[in-house]
């Protein structure tokens, strides 16, 4: 159930198409910058002129990234939760639920670092490092598994600051933190020789920086409002649902992350061409996905809000406005890449088995945008209103669907086949939740509003 609003009435807000960008335009340049850092990081341990430690800071940045990507849910539930109590306007919850979501952040965190040595170990074999890969890889992996606790804990900061609809102060943090990382990567690891050392240092002073500076914005306009209660952060029923809506969330990405795995582990069965053409194309799909992202957080932070506020209207708008923005930004991406993705495609590969390949199935590619807006902005929806059931029920369906139409589609198609099981498969997630989507609202919001 949720709290009522202070006054017990709705609270009036507008949505506009300010409000979504606000939002939605620093969290896609955010999402964008961050791949500044693998390919800086990369330039570094490039210069050194071994490929023995390339490859391993290769390796460890993939452990590392794998094992935090799928601890973003502590991000996108604190943004849920802060956001509803912002619409309510309870500002003693807000804090309530940053503080709840810090301690489980930091919690995972130390755990993680406890276990870093069989996570290690799991790692190097999955990935089958040996020697001095395997080398490079235990001490890229062991100083930078150091800053796990501060990740979490600023997953926790951002998810705070977007749920209050700071967008703009999210990205001067991912700036700060991305900014710090990249320069002392280059100091410590090429100008003081430090290698991959350097670049593993270079990111743990990059998240402590970010994390002090977080705190700092976080708790200087608190204006003199006391910290939270024992028994408040231990409200078994806030706790239930902090909980209940991490468990969703991480079985959603678990479940994504399957997906893919699968896409990429049937297309090695077409070859090293076809599976190199699928990795191009793939480039297409996760640069859609930067801004579909930044729209979802901002359908986050404003459904919650809705939700928070019991305020109908503002939902109805907000649902509305970032469906708009998700399907027009995804068909000028879809025409883009239909008009310019072969040139796009002789930029990423010179081997021209790969380019004719690439363009064969690129039609493809470029329509993935549009057959998964709807469910990146659905996410944002249910995300924001805390319907995490009904996104990992969801989730669950289309996954089946997707199997079923990889059985299917594969044996008739081949590489065709496979990626039109992943277009099915984005379609599906996006017209399965928004076929919950009036039953939701009507539970949440009452005739009278």
């Amino acid at each position: 159930m949720l709290a009522a609003s202070p006054s017990g009435q709705p609270q009036a807000f507008s949505v506009t198409h300010t409000s979504v960008l606000t939002i939605a335009v620093p969290m896609t340049i955010g999402y964008i910058t961050t791949p500044l850092l693998g390919l800086t990081d990369t330039a570094v341990i490039g210069h050194t002129g071994e490929a023995a430690a390339l490859a391993g800071l290769a390796i460890g940045a993939a452990l590392f990234d794998l094992l935090f990507s799928s601890l973003n849910f502590l991000r996108a539930s604190t943004t849920a939760l802060v956001a509803q109590a912002f619409g309510r306007g309870d500002e003693a919850e807000q804090m309530a639920v940053f503080c709840r979501a810090l301690i489980l952040s930091v919690g995972l965190g130390l755990l993680l670092l406890l276990a870093s040595p069989l996570l290690l170990k799991v790692g190097l074999s999955l990935m089958g490092a040996e020697g001095r890969v395997a080398e490079v890889t235990s001490t890229y992996f062991s100083i930078r598994i150091l800053a796990g606790p501060l990740s979490l804990a600023n997953f926790t900061v951002m998810g705070f600051i977007l749920g209050r609809g700071r967008g703009s102060t999210a990205l001067g943090l991912q700036i700060l933190l991305n900014g710090v990382n990249i320069l002392l990567s280059i100091l410590l690891g090429l100008s003081l020789g430090w290698g991959v050392r350097g670049v593993a240092w270079g990111a743990f002073a990059g998240e402590a920086t970010a994390l002090v500076a977080g705190l700092t914005l976080i708790f200087a306009k608190r204006g003199g409002q006391p910290l939270p209660s024992l028994p408040t952060l231990l409200d078994r029923q806030e706790l239930r649902r902090l909980f209940t809506l991490n468990r969703d969330i991480l079985i959603r990405s678990f479940v994504l992350v399957a997906a893919f795995t699968l896409l990429t582990r049937i297309g090695t069965g077409f070859g090293a061409v076809v599976l190199a053409a699928n990795a191009v194309l793939l480039n297409f799909f996760m640069v859609a996905s930067f801004y579909l992202d930044g729209i979802a957080a901002a359908a986050e932070q404003i459904i919650g809000r809705a939700v928070g506020a019991l305020y109908r209207p503002a939902f109805v708008k907000a649902v509305k406005l970032t469906g708009l923005w998700s399907l027009g930004l995804a068909l000028t991406s879809t025409l883009f890449f239909l008009l310019f993705g072969p040139a796009l495609i002789d930029l990423m590969t010179t081997a021209e088995e790969v380019r004719a390949a690439a363009r064969l199935f690129l039609p493809w590619a470029a329509v993935t945008a549009l057959t998964g807006a709807l469910a990146f902005q659905m996410d944002g929806i249910f995300i924001g209103a805390a319907w995490s059931g009904d996104m990992r029920n969801m989730m669950l369906a289309a996954f089946a669907a997707y199997l079923a139409g990889l059985a299917i589609f594969v044996p008739l198609l081949g590489n065709h086949g496979l990626w039109l099981g992943l277009n099915l498969f984005l379609a599906c997630r996006g017209l399965l939740l928004l076929s919950r989507l009036r039953r939701r609202a009507d539970q949440t919001f009452t005739e009278s509003q």
